[in-house]
């Protein structure tokens, strides 16, 4: 029989072994190492051992400090996280913090908040955390000079990025901003980069809105042509193409759109981060079951993620929330979904780690 595994018992801590009473924090990586124990859902946390989208870095560049951001995650059910810059970033003359306050700003992909990351990984790197670091600079409507920077980039810090993204095809809150989305020519323009992607065999993570509520799948075409453009591509479409723009779609009509993308393209995987998936698609009553049996059914296909974003006035309250919001859902998983999603274990696979999730406990 399998014995149960706890956040506890399986802990490492600097001091030494802890008890049963013990919380999760500290958690060792070891507890992922392929043992025999079991995952009793009934007593351990339902949020996710790993945060695939989570900004280490803010839009105005004033951030929580690295090894403070690492220990919000120490302090959470959170080992294993993709560390991701912003993109886009506002002017560093600008006194604006939030760019959706500051209409006309320019926010734009730069290779600041990659470069920062890259540097607090050397120096703070954490034991108790497994970190993958994104490259976030691409933009998407003007991909000429991708290649190169990514060259300078393992020219600089080889062997430490191992993502690319969150990039965007389209966002529309950053209309405002001087953003542009990416035209039909742009995807095709994508092919260098791409192949070097698949080269290195790095994941992509794309936010690419789905449309909004005039017109739910406005922008889908867009996406959908990146699919068939670039199919062994190992491509993540965050937040399920939703937005604060669209909140307004049918759950069966979204369920579809994905259902027939997922069956077409077998190297897509969505996330499911951002907490308005359960602010106005998962909590509603006459639309979790749908999405329940959408995940148990693509179980193998989805991502989990808080979308936290490490403002320097957020907290690690804010970021507890985000990460419970984000992780509502998964109590309602089967314990197949539960393992592949909640407990990492399709993030081990897309990226070939040497980890395994351990089984859930069967009573």
């Amino acid at each position: 029989m399998h014995r149960c595994f706890s956040f506890a018992m399986l802990v490492t801590s600097l001091a030494g072994c802890v008890s049963s009473n013990d919380s999760p924090t500290n958690r060792s990586l070891d507890s992922f190492n392929g043992e025999s124990a079991c995952y009793d859902r009934e007593v351990e946390p339902y949020t996710a051992v790993v945060d695939t989208h989570i900004h280490y870095r803010p839009f105005d560049g004033r951030a929580i400090p690295f090894e403070e951001m690492n220990s919000y995650l120490s302090q959470t059910s959170v080992r294993f996280a993709n560390v991701y810059g912003i993109g886009q970033m506002l002017p560093s003359y600008s006194t604006c913090s939030n760019y959706l306050k500051c209409p006309g700003t320019p926010v734009l992909p730069t290779t600041r908040s990659d470069f920062v990351n890259a540097a607090n990984m050397i120096e703070h790197r954490p034991d108790n955390l497994h970190l993958t670091l994104s490259m976030t600079f691409t933009d998407l409507s003007n991909p000429e000079p991708t290649i190169e920077l990514m060259k300078l980039y393992e020219k600089e810090y080889p062997g430490l990025f191992h993502w690319m993204g969150e990039v965007n095809l389209v966002k529309q809150a950053q209309f405002n901003n001087h953003h542009v989305a990416a035209s039909p020519e742009n995807i095709t323009q994508w092919a260098g980069f791409m192949t070097e992607l698949r080269t290195r065999n790095y994941p992509i993570t794309i936010h690419s809105d789905l449309g909004n509520d005039a017109s739910p799948t406005l922008y889908l075409p867009l996406m959908e042509q990146a699919l068939a453009l670039y199919p062994d591509n190992k491509i993540v479409w965050a937040h399920m193409g939703l937005s604060y723009e669209l909140t307004t779609m049918k759950a069966s009509e979204h369920i579809a759109v994905l259902s027939r993308l997922l069956d077409q393209h077998p190297n897509l995987m969505l996330d499911i981060s951002w907490r308005i998936l359960d602010d106005y698609y998962f909590s509603k009553s006459e639309n979790q079951a749908q999405y329940v049996a959408f995940m148990n059914l693509y179980s193998d296909r989805i991502l989990p993620g808080s979308d936290f974003v490490a403002f320097r006035n957020n907290t690690f309250k804010t970021y507890q929330q985000e990460l419970e919001v984000t992780g509502r859902i998964h109590k309602y998983l089967d314990d197949n979904a539960f393992r592949n999603i909640a407990l990492g274990q399709n993030y081990f696979t897309l990226l070939n780690l040497d980890y395994q999730a351990p089984e859930v406990c069967q009573k």
